[in-house]
Order: structure tokens, then C-alpha cells, then sequence
């Protein structure tokens, strides 16, 4: 015998298989043995094992148990022998599964004459030992013509009843035409030809597991589960030290005997030599084991079944599985007293794409099957209406309202109307289910009826991190206090983890990467396209100064940020014209000639970019392109009111509305449909809309020109990783220069995961509402000082009276210089309205705030009327006094100019496509493929130009001197082009200098000041290289000095002029000139103040 491993379909997969199974407690019948209780290879059913099975069954009548009689017997095999498949297989699948999860009604007659009509379980779901499980190889069965037979590699029996179907093939890939691919893959094909009508479907109308296994792989799917959707599982409770000791536990004799009766001795001798060293667990093993242990079948065909009626059956992923146990467990739990009572929430974060709609669906199900739970009656919160629509659809097809054939009514009574009908359905309704918009809570919580304090109320939130901060969500804890809240997300909230700090621990997590990994989604390929721009700054400096003149200086600089902050470059019509071409080029060359129905998505940064973006794509001729956005203000932008003077977008609007009625939903619901067929439009063009909870599969390609940060990115570059047949990317074409942002998003939420998997203690919970119980009871005296600046209003209706005591008063002083006397009383006003509203904030924030019936909804209302008086009055007199420039004045004539001077030249290549899944991780280098280090490498080169580019233009001197250093670590990787490793471990190295800021020749006194030391490079770069070199050891140490020292004034004058920021420039002016002429000279003094502000600049306008 060959001591190398046989890798044949019946040594690797098939014998392994039903080794395990008899380990796991199914027992072995020989193909002999099965035909003989099936009778004939048309029959699928075990008859003689269902008989012996239902002979134990009893039920009760008045009191006493009696077990079936033949009669009752007989009634039950005939009706699960007479599946018919008139309808197709699926229907009577579902009649199948509906049979076995509530039972058959039989009629008896019994001993007092009378007729009874017990329900009886042909599966006993809650105790494994009553059932019998028996696992048969090459079951040949007739197909429905009788024209052939196909033979199934493993049918395993509950009962009788044949559930589970599997095909065992060889490990290593298939040959001939398919030499790479896999071959679990040809066992999934397999399943799906033999479900076929003229195949053998009379077998999968009762299988409720389809499985194919390969040894080292493992998928497994249901009835008609198309290809792509059948599943890996990760298994989260059976450890390998449990999987190990099943593999290796040895067969009884009589089983080992009756596995190898009819086979080969040598076949035997192979194994018996196998099983008697130990082994190590498979992949397939794994699958087997999870799924196929008998208390977990039992566990998942009951509870995790679903029938949808536009997508199909659907057994569900391991994440829908361990999350809704995880959910059980925790909503299972009560609050102590102390806690407010009621039940224990949570946080689900199931990645986007991984089917949150349907876990929450299971969970509404699965909720009846727990005694203590089946009562609690489950409120679904979204925050938008089409989000509302597609969770109603999808729990009425799923069959959430508890029957298979609910209508499309049924979901539409499940939407409450208004915040009269939601108050109403949380006091006094009975409904199961009930859907309901968050911002319906304003209005329901106020009315007295809006009210439930049962603990058998369950509120399940749709994407938790949205809508879900202060007053509404507060009022919906309000109306129901003892409620679970269980929040779904796709992507939680970074900051302090907000998400989890709303609604608890997050109670399970299944993140992106590991969806890429299992083949839920498909990974995402991110490449940078850089378009280049040829500005004229001589024109734009001439012009700003031209239209800026009659602003002082600190107001021209406040328009310059609030321009930068704009963006208004990046809407600069030749630029878009630019990527537009580049798009519909990119698109029809890669993804429409391919003429799969692909489609993609274009994110913009405007609804006005958005419009010129469909202009201009339109002009290309390539591509067919439809707009997504929400309306317009139409009260913004109007000067005339000639229609062909309205703004671009409002003019866009009125014209698009007008083909779908002036109805904004049907338009959009046109638009999306249309993008969801082969046809028109290829392009969605999208401004915010669409790029959360948008699940199109036809979506590959998303171009991103907008900024994009956290949990915004995940979740917009998540539209593109739905699966579909003809797609086996999505692809992400960045136009802005958001690596950086991804990287950092990526490796944040791996971050989240890793500390969040377990979720959180509560102990760390309870410090965050501490401050909350208290703070709030500072809002009367915060209110009553507000008010006091205006005692001397004698109309209280009257606003002018108010604005006069703001506005601005200019006297003299005793030197005759003049100033504004009410400066002050300004700057007190804002520190007390901007204290006032801080704590109506957190006020609103805090559920003891709407418990205290000292805050009525009367006083609550004022305090958030006058709040928002005082804000406006707050910008009129920042107007008045020409504290602020209103950038609105501006914004056109901006607009105009960037359109007329900043031009697009070509579009920069990406230098590397980068696996989005893969960014954030830690791996060795050296086991990477020289494609792989390559990629890594010019992922590195590219966050150093951003990072020198962009996060160093707050130290002028470092970013000269890493600029260059970067160039010379270019041109020497490049002589090292045979050497990948080489060329990664000198960018790399050079990353960590630049990450830690070690500029040479900089003072060790200075390291630890970044400031300090961007200072130190100001005052080196205006002195020159010679000039620096030339300083004697006390004048070096001088320069030291006058960098801590300009640090420290600079400090001074940005804290003490945080309320009036116009004034730090002058401030530092003041400061530095004295200080730093005696030493400079007053030409270099001025240039080093000049860079000093401008580092300032860039510092503030980051903060």
C-alpha cells in the first residue's frame, strides 16, 4: 500500500464524510438497506423508519396519552408521500417545511366514540434523542421521466425524511476544460442539475440542507440557491478541541463493518491505517460538524428557514445565526431595578451587504420560539421612508407576520401613518410588528398615550449610528422605557464608539473583511486617478484682491478659508469635464463593452456638480448617465424670476420632475428601476442619496469625487459589493485622494472589532450617563442669564429692540482712539448662549431630563424657541459688526472665477490598484508575492506624497526636506527594480521617518515640540542654507529659543482671541516683530512672521 494520502473522491471526501457523521450519532444504512425501507429507487422517503418513528408519537385527550393508531399513521406517510410538483419544486418544498415545523393533523377515534384531531410533530425539534438519524451513500434515485438515475454521494434521514442532501468530491482543482476550477464548486453544480424538472427534484422537495464538500473546502446552500450564494461557516461555538475529538473517535465495530460491506479490502486496510494514528480536522470536517451535528440541525431548520417570495429560500450565514443567538441571550436578560428595569439591548454590526434585513427577519421568528420571549411584541425603526418600504417588503415576503401569504396590506397596516397613529400602537395597540419613521417620536411622545412600560417590547433600529443621537432618541426611551434596543448596523460609529454608548454592548460583529473572506461580498479594488490642473494664481490673486477691497485684511483671510473649505476648485467646470471624459472612457472601455449589464455610480460633491457632471457625460456620447439627488431650496439662489435665471439646479429639477408628474419618489423609483435592468441609464449620478442602504448588484464601478471619511467611506464603497454572476470585483475609481481616509477607516473598524467581538462591560457603560443626571439642571439659570442682556427690551416681540442692544457702539477713549464699547457685552452674549445651548444638548440627550416633570413639554419648547431666536440673533450682530464675512456674497463671483482660471489638464494613472479588504493589515513582507510587495510599495509611495503634500504643509521646512528626500528614495528604488523586498523595506523605513516627524539637523530641545519645531524650519528656510550654516553654537541656540518663544505667542494670541479669530494674525503680528528684528533684521523678521501665520492658518483651519 502506498504510504503517500489517496486525494480519489471516495478516500478524500466521500468515506471521511460518513466516518464523521457516524461519530456525530447518525447511523450507517448500506445502500441495501435504504432501498429496502425506500422500496423502490422512485421513492425517496425511508417509509419503515418513519413508521417506527410515528409508532412512538402520543398525544393527549382529556387527560390521558394515547399513541397513533395505524390509521393516524397511515394519514401521516400519504400526505408527506404525496408532494406534488405540479407547481414546482419550490412550492412543494414549502408545503414540505411547513408540515415539519408545525406538525400533521391526524384523525383519531377514540375509545368514548368521539372524533379527535391531534396535531402531531414528525420531528420532535426540542429533543435530538427522539428522533432517528440515518445517512445512506450513493442513493440511486429515478428521475421524474424515468429515464436515468442520478446517484447523490451522501443523503442523511431524520426520521425517515431525507433533509439533507450532500456531493463529496476530490480536494484538488478540475481539469480538462476547467483546470483552475474548484471542486466544491462541481458538487454545487451538481446540485443544481439534479433539482432540475426532468432530473430528480422529487428528492430536494424534501432536502432542507444542500451540501459540497472537497475535504479542504466546504460550501453549503438550500433549495435553488444559485451558485454564487452558497455559503462558508465559521463556526463559533464548537471549538477544535471538540472537532478533534470527534474526527478521532473510533468507530464501533458493527458501523466500521457495515461502512465497508461490499467494498474493497484494500479500501478498508487504507482507512483502518488512517484511523489509527490522529488526525487533523478538515475543512470539510468543520462544515459537517457544524452543521450537522443533530441538536444543530434541529436548532437551524427550525428557527433559521425562510420562504421569501422574491428571493427565494434562504438558510441562513453563520453571522445571521450566532448573531441572533448572541440577541436571544442578551434580550433574555433583565435590568436591575437600579437600571430602570426591562430588557438588555444591543448592538449587531453585520457589514453592509451581508443581509441585516434578513437577520432581522430571523429574529422576529426566532423570538416565537422562546417561551419566555414569543409574547414580545417588536417595533422597527428606520429614518427614512425607503428604507421603511424595503424592511416592511422584505418582512412580509420573508414571512415575519407569521404566514407565508401575507399580503402587500398586511405590510402596508404595519406602517404607522403619523405621530397621532404611533402613539396610539405603543399605548394601546396589539399589533406584532409595527414600522415606524424615529422622527415620528417628536409628535407621538408628547401625547399623553404614547406610553408602554412592558418589558416585552423589543425596538429594532436600522443602522443605529444614524438619527439616533439627543432629543428623538431620547423621546423614543421615553415612550418605551423598559424596551430592548437592539441597533443594526453596517458600520457603528467611531468616536467613543457612540453607537454601542446609545444602545449597549455590540452583542455580535461580523465585519468586512471577513464577508470578503467568506464570499458573502465581493471585494472592492481601489485605484487612484489624479487629475491634473493648471491654475493661473497670478489672475485669481488679482481678482480676489479687486472684488475684497473694501474687506480689512483678517476678513479677506476669513473668505480665503471659507473659500478653501468650499472646495470651490474641485467644482470647477473644466475640471469635471476633464473626469468626465475620463469616467465614460474608463467605464465603456472596462466595464459596458463587456456587455455584461454592469452599471456604476458617480459620487459628487453637489447637486450643482452633480448636473454638470450629467452634462458633460452626456457630451462624451459613451455612456448614459440619470441623476439621484433631493430637491433643492427653492427659496435660496433666486435674483430674477425669468425661468432661464434660475440656478442650474433648481432649473435641472423643474425640468426632471416634470417627466414623472412633479412626483420626486416616482422619479427616483424610475431611476432606480431602470438602473436595475440591462438598459439605460450605465451611471448613477449621486450626491448623498443612494450611497447608504442602495443594494443594486448590477452596481461595479463607483467613481468618488467628494470627500469621504469613517463610517461615511465604509459605507458608500459599500455599494459596490453586493454579489453578482457577472462580477468579481467592485471597483472604486477615487478621484479625490482618499486612500489615506480608507486606510485609516479600515484599520479603525479592525481596531473596533478586535476590542468589541466580546462586546463591551457594562461597567464601562455607566460613567457616560453620570453627567447626563445632573447637568441638565442648570437650564434655568443658563436661560435666566440669557435673558438678562436684554432686560432693557421693553417689546419682547419687537426684534430690532434686540438687535440695537448688540449692535456696535464706537466711542472714544482718552488717547481720542476709537472702539466699539458693546465688544464685550457681544462676547458675553455668545459665551452665554453658547453655554446655554450646550446643556439644552445634553438636556435633550438625557432621559432624566424628560423624566423630571419639572420640564414640561410647554417649558421645553420655549427653551428651544429661544434658542433658536438667539442663534440667528447671535448672526445678525456678528453681521452688524462685521465680525464675519458672508461667504454667500462671494460664493458666484468664486464659482465664475474657478470655472475661468483653473483648468483640467490630463488624468494621473493610478500607480497601484489596491484589495480594499487587505489595507490595514498586518502581514510579513516576505511571504508576500512579488505582485503583492510591489503593490504594497506603491501603496506607500503614494500615502508619502499625500502625507508630505498635505499633513506637512504646517511645517514649511519639513515638507522641503522630506519632498526631497522622498525623490531621492524614488530614483534609488528604481535601481533597485529587480529587488521588490528592497525597494518596500526602503519606503517603508522611510515612512516611519517621516511618521515620526525626525527631520535631520533639527535641535534634540526641539523634538518634542512639533510647533516649536515647524517654527525653528520657518525661520531656516528664510535664512537659506549658507546662511543657517554660518551661525556660530550661541546663535544656534538663540534660534532655539526664539521658536519656543514665537510657539508661546503664538498660543497667547489664538487662546485669547478664540471668540474674535479675525484678530490672532494681528495678534502674532504684534507679538513677533519685537521679538524676532533684533536678531533677523525687519526683511527677514517679516518673512518668518508671514510663514508663521500661515503655518497658524493651516492649524486652525484643521482644527
Amino acid at each position: 500500500m502506498s504510504a503517500t494520502p489517496n486525494s480519489r473522491e471516495r478516500y478524500s471526501a466521500h468515506l471521511p464524510a460518513l466516518h464523521l457523521l457516524c461519530n456525530l450519532g447518525w447511523s450507517f444504512q448500506t445502500t441495501a438497506q435504504a432501498l429496502s425501507l425506500r422500496g423502490s429507487t422512485r421513492e425517496v422517503l425511508l417509509k419503515g423508519r418513519l413508521v417506527e418513528v410515528l409508532q412512538t408519537r402520543r398525544y393527549e385527550y382529556k387527560g390521558e396519552w394515547y399513541p397513533l393508531s395505524p390509521s393516524g399513521i397511515e394519514q401521516i406517510v400519504r400526505e408527506l408521500s404525496a408532494l406534488s410538483l405540479a407547481e414546482g419544486l419550490m412550492p412543494a418544498n414549502e408545503r414540505l417545511y411547513g408540515k415539519l415545523a408545525l406538525g400533521i393533523t391526524v384523525t383519531e377515534f377514540m375509545p368514548d366514540g368521539k372524533k379527535h384531531q391531534p396535531t402531531i410533530a414528525v420531528i420532535d425539534w426540542t429533543d435530538a434523542s427522539a428522533n432517528r438519524w440515518d445517512v445512506t451513500e450513493e442513493l440511486e434515485v429515478l428521475s421524474a421521466q424515468g429515464t436515468h438515475h442520478r446517484t447523490p454521494d451522501v443523503v442523511a434521514y431524520v426520521n425517515g425524511i431525507p433533509l439533507v442532501v450532500i456531493e463529496a468530491k476530490r480536494p484538488e482543482s478540475g481539469g480538462g476544460s476547467h483546470p483552475s476550477k474548484a471542486m466544491v464548486q462541481e458538487g454545487i453544480s451538481q446540485h443544481l442539475r439534479n433539482q432540475r424538472p426532468d432530473e430528480i427534484p422529487n428528492l430536494f422537495a424534501y432536502a432542507q440542507l444542500l451540501l459540497s464538500i472537497s475535504q479542504t473546502e466546504g460550501r453549503y446552500g438550500t433549495t435553488h440557491t444559485a451558485a454564487k450564494f452558497w455559503a462558508k461557516w465559521r463556526e463559533e461555538e464548537f471549538d477544535d478541541a471538540h472537532l478533534q475529538a470527534v474526527k478521532n473517535a473510533p468507530l464501533p465495530p458493527k458501523v466500521r463493518a457495515a461502512l465497508f460491506e461490499g467494498k474493497p479490502g484494500s479500501l478498508a486496510t487504507y482507512f483502518d491505517t488512517l484511523w489509527s494514528a490522529p488526525m487533523q480536522a478538515t475543512e470539510q470536517d468543520r462544515l459537517l460538524v457544524s452543521l450537522l451535528t443533530p441538536s444543530r440541525v434541529l436548532e437551524l431548520l427550525r428557527g433559521y428557514v425562510l420562504f421569501d417570495r422574491k428571493v427565494g429560500k434562504i438558510v441562513a450565514r453563520y453571522q445571521q445565526f450566532f448573531g441572533i443567538r448572541a440577541l436571544l441571550s442578551r434580550i433574555s436578560q433583565k435590568k436591575s431595578d437600579s437600571q430602570g428595569g426591562g430588557r438588555e439591548g444591543g448592538v449587531v454590526w453585520h457589514t453592509t451587504g451581508s443581509g441585516k434585513s434578513f437577520t432581522m427577519v430571523f429574529l422576529t421568528k426566532a423570538l416565537l420560539l422562546v417561551e419566555s420571549l414569543k409574547e414580545c411584541r417588536i417595533v422597527v425603526v428606520t429614518d427614512r421612508v425607503n428604507l421603511e418600504t424595503q424592511l416592511s417588503r422584505n418582512f412580509m415576503t420573508g414571512g415575519a407576520f407569521g404566514s407565508s401569504i401575507a399580503t402587500q396590506k398586511d405590510g402596508e397596516r404595519s406602517r404607522t401613518l403619523s405621530g397621532r397613529d404611533l402613539a396610539q400602537r405603543i399605548g394601546k395597540g396589539t399589533e406584532r410588528i409595527t414600522f415606524t419613521l424615529v422622527h415620528k417620536f417628536n409628535t407621538a411622545s408628547k401625547l399623553p398615550e404614547c406610553r408602554n412600560d412592558s418589558a416585552d417590547m423589543i425596538v429594532l433600529v436600522d443602522e443605529g449610528h444614524r438619527s439616533h443621537g439627543g432629543e428623538t432618541h431620547e423621546r423614543m426611551k421615553k415612550a418605551l422605557p423598559k424596551a430592548a434596543y437592539i441597533a443594526f448596523t453596517g458600520t457603528p460609529l467611531l468616536k467613543d464608539e457612540k453607537t454601542s454608548n446609545k444602545f449597549g454592548p455590540i452583542v455580535h460583529a461580523y465585519t468586512m473583511q471577513r464577508a470578503v473572506e467568506d464570499e458573502t461580498v465581493a471585494p472592492l479594488l481601489y485605484e487612484e486617478r489624479v487629475p491634473e490642473l493648471d491654475i493661473n494664481e497670478e489672475a485669481v490673486n488679482r481678482w480676489f484682491d479687486k472684488i475684497t477691497s473694501n474687506l480689512s485684511d483678517a476678513q479677506r483671510s476669513d473668505l480665503k478659508r471659507k473659500s478653501a473649505k468650499k472646495g470651490a476648485i474641485y467644482g470647477a467646470a473644466n475640471r469635471i469635464e476633464l473626469i468626465a471624459w475620463d469616467i465614460a472612457t474608463h467605464f465603456n472601455e472596462n466595464i459596458k463593452k463587456l456587455d455584461l449589464g454592469l452599471k456604476g455610480q458617480v459620487a459628487t460633491d453637489s447637486k450643482l456638480d452633480a448636473i454638470r457632471y450629467k452634462k458633460a457625460l452626456d457630451e462624451t456620447g459613451l455612456v448614459t448617465s440619470a441623476i439621484v439627488i433631493s430637491a433643492p431650496d427653492t427659496r435660496e439662489g433666486n435674483s430674477e424670476v425669468d425661468e432661464d435665471t434660475l440656478p442650474e439646479v433648481q432649473k435641472w429639477w423643474k425640468q426632471a420632475m416634470a417627466t414623472s408628474g412633479n412626483d420626486p419618489e416616482a422619479y427616483e423609483k424610475q431611476v432606480i428601476g431602470d438602473f436595475g435592468t440591462d438598459g439605460a441609464p450605465d451611471l448613477l449620478i449621486v450626491v448623498d442619496k443612494l450611497l447608504t442602504g442602495f443594494d443594486e448588484p448590477r452596481n461595479t464601478v463607483l467613481y468618488i469625487d467628494k470627500p469621504l471619511k469613517g463610517h461615511n467611506l465604509i459605507q458608500a464603497i459599500a455599494r459596490v459589493n453586493r454579489l453578482h454572476d457577472a462580477k468579481r470585483y467592485g471597483v472604486l475609481v477615487d478621484y479625490r485622494g482618499i486612500l489615506k481616509e480608507l486606510d485609516t477607516a479600515i484599520r479603525a473598524y479592525q481596531d473596533l472589532e478586535s476590542r468589541t467581538q466580546g462586546g463591551f462591560d457594562v461597567q464601562d457603560l455607566e460613567g457616560l450617563y453620570h453627567q447626563f443626571s445632573t447637568e441638565y439642571k442648570r437650564l434655568p439659570a443658563l436661560h435666566e442669564q440669557l435673558w438678562s442682556f436684554f432686560k432693557s427690551v421693553t417689546n419682547k416681540l419687537d426684534r430690532e429692540q434686540y438687535r440695537q442692544v448688540l449692535a456696535p457702539r464706537f466711542v472714544k477713549d482718552a488717547d481720542g482712539a476709537e472702539y466699539d464699547e458693546r465688544q464685550k457685552l457681544r462676547d458675553d452674549f455668545y459665551d452665554a448662549l453658547t453655554a446655554f445651548g450646550l446643556c439644552l444638548q445634553t438636556a435633550l440627550s438625557s432621559r432624566s431630563f424628560f423624566e423630571d416633570k419639572s420640564f414640561s413639554e410647554e417649558l421645553i419648547a420655549r427653551y428651544k424657541s429661544d434658542l433658536r431666536f438667539f442663534t440667528e440673533l447671535r448672526q445678525t450682530a456678528r453681521r452688524d459688526a462685521m465680525e464675519t464675512v458672508d461667504y454667500s456674497v462671494y460664493e458666484e463671483q468664486i464659482r465664475k472665477l474657478v470655472d475661468k482660471q483653473v483648468i483640467g489638464t490630463e488624468v494621473r494613472e493610478a500607480e497601484g490598484v489596491y484589495l480594499v479588504h487587505q489595507l490595514g493589515q498586518a502581514e510579513k513582507p516576505e511571504d508576500w508575492s512579488e505582485e503583492k510587495t510591489r503593490n504594497e510599495t506603491d501603496m506607500i509611495r503614494t500615502r508619502l506624497r499625500k502625507t508630505i503634500e498635505q499633513e506637512l504643509a504646517e511645517d514649511p521646512y519639513a515638507q522641503k526636506v522630506f519632498g526631497e528626500l522622498l525623490r531621492r528614495a524614488i530614483a534609488e528604488a528604481e535601481a533597485m527594480f529587480d529587488h521588490p523586498l528592497k525597494q518596500y523595506a526602503l519606503f517603508k523605513s522611510f515612512e516611519e521617518q517621516v511618521a515620526s516627524r525626525a527631520t535631520p539637523g533639527t535641535p534634540v530641545e526641539l523634538a518634542d515640540n512639533p510647533h516649536a519645531k515647524a517654527y525653528f524650519g520657518a525661520i531656516r528656510l528664510v535664512l537659506g542654507e549658507d546662511g543657517f550654516a554660518a551661525l556660530e553654537p550661541q546663535g544656534l541656540e538663540r534660534l532655539v529659543q526664539q521658536s519656543l518663544a514665537i510657539d508661546s505667542v503664538v498660543k497667547d494670541a489664538v487662546a485669547e482671541n478664540s471668540l474674535n479669530p479675525q484678530n490672532i494674525e494681528a495678534a502674532i503680528r504684534k507679538g513677533l516683530l519685537p521679538l524676532l528684528f533684533g536678531s533677523l533684521g525687519l526683511d527677514n523678521a517679516k518673512q518668518v512672521v508671514e510663514q508663521v501665520i500661515q503655518i497658524t492658518r493651516i492649524g486652525l483651519s484643521k482644527a
